[in-house]
């Protein structure tokens, strides 16, 4: 390997240097770099507070409101297995997410691993469909809230009629201003601090799981007693096929608890309250109005999850270059992306206003599968082909070419570059003595054949691609059940071949060696790796697929966006156009060198 390289010039013309700023990748610690100037934000968060963060997230929409819209319209009896599943594909997807987080802690979640994994294309998409999954996830809880506010005050007439839920005349539009107040009511908490608002979303929490405890006790008493109304139809336990039940799964996604509680038939729920609505067919007012009080105090915690990660989301971007710097800023006081967050709040609340949470939910499932998928992904990057260089500031040129000249390098301007250079073709160093080997060795003590490094980096990372293909062939074709065999078969067949021949090259081969010092060492390790994040990529790639073409019609336009956003702003302004990429193995030493200078 050379000492200094640039895979990230633009050779070759234009259209070249535009696939070059696909894949250019930013380093682990890029808060750390020389002269940041951004605030930072606050660290005040002790694991019970993370704890009441997620539980709060969780327990929310998914529970509280979907429930109902799913059971009537994909999953049927078999809702159960829907959180089953999704949950599943979630719990795989933690093992990836603790690794990740502990080697490259930082704010951005699944986009800033995939910056720093799979390049800044990618990690740009992932970003823009996070955007997407807060913002409507947000949206999707506030718009939950009214119909159980309502409740409380004794039905549909008895909120004020400057809360209640109006249909705009001559339009099929229902506005909800209780949803939208709520969204500015969170938002302002959200700005007064971190520590504060996730105090008061801990109490909250708290609340809400001992009146779930409480519908898991009592529901499961009513189902006994009822004999399980609704499950003895004679559509049976699948009324909308197995298929229906995987769509309520991707559906669900973005939140799930494992409950069946549900002692009414399927269709007579309501897609609003559908717990209460349950309770409330066995004459139990009393319980009604306390899981209506959970529900109320569970969605305005889920809300505030939802809320909280959008800006720091739009922070991380920013500070990245590839949004207005306006999201970038942290209050000085507060210590919180306050820009970021009213932007937030003020779109969150205007689809809550207008939009259906029927329409809404799978939205929001588009965005958590695609960044749950990713870091699988990054995972497996990160295990058999981390990044073996570094991008530097461009304003270290002077030392790095100070650095090459020590080392021996003949001119340091044939073997460094910059992201923007568009005349000349990237060159390699002298090769190390130690990478000469042939493309196969045979091992004879061993009995068996060790791939050369650079050819085991090739075929990890063909290996890596091939399972992806073969997951996204296996999953359309499986849920493709209006294709003719003659197609549908002959798929699954290459898809299946793909995904496995991918498995068992990753699981015959080392892993690099740079994985133990690549970013933040010493934290949590995915096990069961390559076996673990395939069967992360497959499940989410299959739930991906399942739902359907309306929902995908509504995203690939917020996609398509994303993409004439960053062509036209994020690409020309991202912080990594005229960076210096380096071996990741000098790196370090073109530091001490530029720190001891300024000493």
């Amino acid at each position: 390997m050379g000492f200094l390289v640039d895979t990230q010039k633009e050779g070759g013309g234009q259209s070249w240097g535009y696939l070059r700023s696909l894949v250019r990748r930013k380093q682990v610690d890029s808060a750390a770099e020389p002269h940041s100037h951004h605030h930072q934000l606050a660290k005040a968060l002790t694991v019970p507070h993370l704890i009441a963060i997620g539980v709060g997230a969780t327990i929310g929409a998914g529970v509280y409101i979907l429930v109902g819209t799913v059971a009537r319209e994909h999953s049927g009896p078999s809702l159960a297995l829907s959180f089953l599943i999704a949950g599943i594909a979630a719990a795989l997807s933690a093992f990836c997410y603790a690794e990740l987080s502990s080697r490259c802690p930082s704010a951005g979640s699944a986009y800033h691993y995939s910056y720093i994994c799979v390049g800044e294309g990618v990690a740009w998409l992932i970003g823009w469909a996070l955007i997407l999954e807060y913002t409507i996830g947000g949206s999707a809880v506030a718009r939950g809230i009214s119909p159980n506010l309502a409740l409380i005050f004794g039905g549909e007439d008895g909120l004020p009629a400057f809360l209640a839920r109006h249909q705009i005349p001559g339009l099929d539009v229902v506005v909800d201003p209780s949803a939208a107040i709520l969204v500015f009511i969170v938002t302002g908490l959200l700005c007064l601090g971190i520590k504060e608002s996730t105090f008061a979303q801990g109490i909250v929490t708290a609340a809400n799981v001992c009146v779930l405890l409480f519908v898991i006790v009592a529901g499961s008493y009513l189902g006994f007693k009822t004999g399980w109304a609704g499950y003895e139809l004679s559509s049976g336990f699948f009324p909308f096929g197995v298929d229906g039940m995987f769509a309520g799964s991707a559906t669900v996604f973005f939140a799930f608890i494992g409950f069946d509680s549900v002692a009414i038939p399927y269709y007579a729920m309501d897609p609003d309250t559908p717990i209460s609505s349950a309770f409330a067919s066995h004459d139990m007012q009393w319980a009604v109005y306390l899981i209506t009080l959970g529900a109320v105090m569970a969605l305005c915690s889920a809300l505030m999850g939802a809320l909280l990660p959008q800006p720091r989301i739009l922070m991380a971007m920013a500070r990245d270059g590839l949004l207005p710097s306006l999201f970038s800023d942290v209050n000085r006081r507060t210590q919180v992306p306050v820009k970021a967050t009213i932007a937030t709040g003020l779109c969150a609340a205007t689809l809550a206003f207008f939009m259906d949470v029927s329409q809404l939910a799978g939205m929001v499932s588009v965005g958590t599968l695609l960044a749950f998928t990713m870091v699988a992904i990054s995972v497996l990057i990160l295990r058999y082909v981390p990044p073996d260089e570094l991008p530097l500031p461009a304003s270290l040129q002077d030392r790095i070419d100070s650095v090459s000249f020590i080392c021996g390098e003949t001119k340091s301007s044939d073997h460094v570059g910059t992201s923007n250079d568009s005349n000349k073709q990237p060159l390699i160093g002298e090769n190390d003595a130690s990478v000469h080997f042939t493309v196969v060795d045979k091992q004879e003590g061993l009995g068996c054949w060790v791939l050369s490094e650079e050819n085991r980096r090739k075929v990890a990372g063909c290996s890596i691609m091939f399972t992806c293909i073969g997951a996204f062939l296996l999953s359309y074709a499986a849920s493709s059940l209006s294709f003719p065999g003659v197609i549908r078969y002959p798929l699954c067949g290459v898809g299946g071949s793909l995904l496995l021949a991918g498995l068992i090259a990753l699981s015959s081969i080392d892993q690099d060696d740079a994985r133990h010092t690549f970013g933040h060492s010493g934290g949590f390790i995915c096990p069961f790796v390559p076996l673990l994040p395939i069967i992360c990529i497959l499940i989410n790639m299959y739930l991906l697929v399942n739902l359907g073409s309306a929902t995908w019609a509504r995203v690939s336009v917020w996609l398509v966006i994303g993409v004439l956003v960053y062509v036209f702003y994020g690409r020309k302004h991202s912080s990594l156009a005229n960076a210096v990429y380096v071996t990741t193995a000098h790196a370090e030493e073109i530091y001490r060198e530029h720190e001891a200078s300024l000493a």
